[in-house]
């Protein structure tokens, strides 16, 4: 079996959560006992991406920059996937650009944000991403989802629910040791007692009310760390965090410091308003650090009773949340165990491998 995986967000300015949960998928299929052969496909480019998004298989580019191939495949359905990959036996779209189908075609939806809060996206953007669900629901054999939260959506968008596969992501379970997590905290001059928050600023996350909330709690002996590149349309700029000690704003870090400082932290603080799954959350979980997320969206689904759920709308509430936590070590910690043990039950690579070998099966079956 030969799989044609587009893999363009990986050269996105910023690749975000959705090139991260390809690439897991990507290296986790990789690990079966029968791995499917993967080709990762994706527009012309002078060098590979950034080393935590190069993609470790095989990878094939057409011969048109990003606008131009995206404009292809969505205003004239070329070109094929195969002028670069070859023969192959079925495509995966893992991001919202959907290619030709010239075989059977799987097109991951990791959310529908911009149906739900389309005033946090641009014109162009909504465009986009419309004719990218229009093909999906038009061309897709099957339409994979990391959530029940998103395929209830896509459902309500007017894909055949029949056709529709939910696949929840995985997370490396591997938990830092606490003097290597203590070790970055003291190398990014972070205060003994933190609580961290993750992710691409944009809207959607939700971070002016974290700060209100933040605010609201009047802590002087620990400090909200933000960490994580600015997106689009917004987030808290660094005029807005400089002037205040007790907040600071990492910018984007690596992955191994992402990792520790997830270990370091008090609580990790999540509050979306939508999320089609939530990576951060999960990860937070696998390291054992307590969570105050969002009680909508695929954030509550993914934490289940293993977290604070607030709603994200009110930051008392966040705040409420996050004093909970901060002030009753034995309930943080018997929270962090919890998180750890539904990530075990729940969430490895291996089930997602297995449930996307699945679907690769059932296209060429």
């Amino acid at each position: 079996m030969r799989v044609a995986i587009t893999l363009e967000q990986c050269w996105h300015r910023v690749p975000g959560g959705t090139a991260a949960a390809a690439l897991g998928c990507v290296n986790a299929l990789g690990r079966l006992s029968t791995p499917p052969e993967l080709v990762g496909v994706s527009a012309r480019h002078r060098r590979p991406p950034a080393p935590p998004f190069a993609p470790g298989i095989e990878m094939a580019s057409l011969p048109l920059p990003r606008t131009a191939l995206y404009w292809g495949w969505h205003h004239r359905r070329w070109p094929s996937v195969e002028r670069a990959a070859g023969p192959v036996d079925a495509i995966h779209a893992t991001g919202m650009a959907v290619p030709p189908r010239t075989v059977p075609l799987a097109v991951t939806v990791n959310d529908l944000a911009f149906r739900r809060h389309p005033d946090h996206f641009t014109r162009r953007g909504l465009r986009f991403f419309e004719q990218s669900l229009d093909l999906t629901c038009s061309e897709a054999d099957l339409v994979v989802t990391p959530s029940h939260h998103t395929a209830d959506d896509c459902v309500r968008a007017g894909m055949d629910a029949d056709r529709v596969r939910v696949v929840p992501y995985g997370v490396d379970d591997a938990q830092v040791a606490a003097d290597a997590a203590e070790q970055v905290r003291l190398r990014f001059g972070l205060a003994e007692r933190f609580v961290l928050w993750v992710g691409t600023a944009e809207p959607r996350k939700n971070l002016a009310r974290l700060m209100e909330g933040w605010a609201l709690l009047g802590r002087t002996d620990e400090e909200l760390v933000l960490v994580g590149p600015q997106g689009w349309k917004s987030g808290p700029s660094e005029a807005a965090t400089s002037g205040n000690g007790h907040i600071r704003r990492l910018g984007f870090v690596a992955e191994d410091d992402k990792r520790a400082l997830l270990r370091a932290a008090a609580v990790v603080c999540y509050p979306s308003l939508t999320e089609g799954f939530g990576l951060p959350v999960l990860e937070s979980m696998a390291q054992g650090t307590p969570v105050v997320t969002s009680s909508v969206g695929a954030t509550a689904e993914v934490a289940g009773s293993a977290a604070v759920l607030v709603d994200p709308t009110r930051p008392e509430e966040i705040a409420q949340g996050l004093a909970g936590l901060l002030d009753d070590p034995d309930a943080a910690g018997e929270l962090g165990r919890r998180g750890r043990e539904r990530v075990a039950e729940r969430f490895t690579w291996e089930r997602t491998a297995t449930g996307l070998l699945d679907v690769y099966r059932e296209l060429t079956g």
